[in-house]
């Protein structure tokens, strides 16, 4: 039997929030590094999305629900 692939929580550049918000949003929820935040805010900022958190899927629809409590736009994927 194969083990089930984690899930990733997605988080994707929208025209709303600022930068200095999402990386804000990245410490508070999460509880990264000033510098990971920054690094995940400037992918999703710069490449349109960021892979910001991975586990079951339970726990990635957790953090899914919460980045849209915090108005920002995230879907959740199943790593390949």
């Amino acid at each position: 039997m194969v083990p089930d692939r984690p899930w990733t929580t997605i988080v994707w550049n929208d025209p709303v929030n600022l930068m200095s918000y999402v990386s804000y949003v990245f410490r508070k929820y999460f509880g990264y590094s000033e510098k990971k935040a920054e690094k995940l805010m400037l992918e999703v900022h710069h490449d349109g999305r960021s892979a910001v958190s991975s586990g079951s899927r339970e726990e990635m629809e957790r953090d899914v629900q919460a980045m849209h409590e915090y108005g920002l736009w995230a879907t959740l994927e199943k790593d390949a």
